[in-house]
């Protein structure tokens, strides 16, 4: 029954059979090997702070292909070079692997500045953090409200809202002083014109509220000033009188007039004045 397999044509053929089997199996592990690149690693050269042609250069000539994933901006590194690399370099890996490569932006992305004025400077400084910019230079000026907000600079000139400035650039704030510990006497302000009262009340580290104008003024700038708070002198029952004090910060009113009125202080002393803007 079995006689066949003693047969000479099937033992050849038998033969034929596992030799193919085995051809083909050594075909399919070479070619494994061919694709996979078996037996042949690489070291991963470092190339983070060059820039993205000469790392290129550096891995396409150790057989790895090379992919951008990623773009950001830091403005320490130089334009287009590489600041991350996956895998790291001195890592072993199969020849012919793909490094994907962080480069940073060749300029900074443009940011609109927001509208700062007004808020405290820590709220500022975290603003300006959390955009991506930098806190420049801070100075003071004669304000009430202390380390408020009023206005943002860039490269010392007023920076207005909205406008848009490079990632990582220092924006300047000029703060509020807050009231002045030093005090010093009252300026006299009756019988100035509003623009030269306006002048002393600036120089002199004071705040100037909106002025309370008479009727008949229709141009401030060349009205007088018949009244004010607080005023030059308090009096005392007894007839004497002691000059008021006031601190850098405080609030000024004051009150115009067309004309400079006949007034009179709280030590009952006259100003008289005849003075008239006829601006009709």
């Amino acid at each position: 029954m079995f006689k066949f397999l003693t047969r000479r044509h099937f033992l050849v053929n038998l033969l034929v059979a596992g030799l193919l089997a085995v051809g083909i199996l050594f075909s399919v592990l070479w070619g494994l090997g061919f694709m996979t690149q078996h037996g042949k690693i690489r070291t991963v050269p470092t190339v983070i702070g060059k820039s993205f042609t000469e790392a290129t250069q550096i891995l396409e000539k150790d057989g790895f292909r090379v992919v951008v994933s990623d773009s950001v901006w830091e403005d320490n590194k130089a334009p287009l070079s590489v600041i991350k690399q996956s895998p790291d370099a001195d890592n072993i890996v199969k020849a012919n692997r793909t490094i994907y490569l962080t480069i940073n932006k060749s300029a900074a992305p443009l940011i609109e500045v927001p509208n700062m004025v007004g808020l405290s400077f820590r709220n500022a400084e975290i603003l300006i953090k959390q955009l991506g910019f930098k806190l420049g230079d801070t100075t003071r000026r004669t304000y009430f409200a202390k380390n408020s907000i009023l206005e943002q600079t860039y490269r010392g000139g007023v920076l207005a809202v909205g406008t848009k400035l490079p990632l990582g650039s220092a924006i300047g704030l000029v703060l509020g002083s807050g009231v002045g510990n030093e005090e010093f006497d009252v300026p006299t302000l009756t019988g100035l014109s509003y623009s030269d009262a306006k002048s002393l009340i600036e120089s002199l580290g004071l705040m100037l509220t909106h002025p309370i104008v008479d009727s008949d003024v229709r141009d401030t700038s060349s009205a007088f000033v018949y009244r004010q708070k607080p005023e030059k002198y308090t009096k005392f029952p007894d007839g004497s009188k002691t000059v008021n004090k006031i601190r850098s910060g405080q609030n000024v009113d004051i009150w115009l007039s067309r004309e400079m009125k006949i007034i009179a202080d709280s030590t009952g002393t006259e100003d008289s004045g005849t003075k008239t803007n006829d601006y009709e």
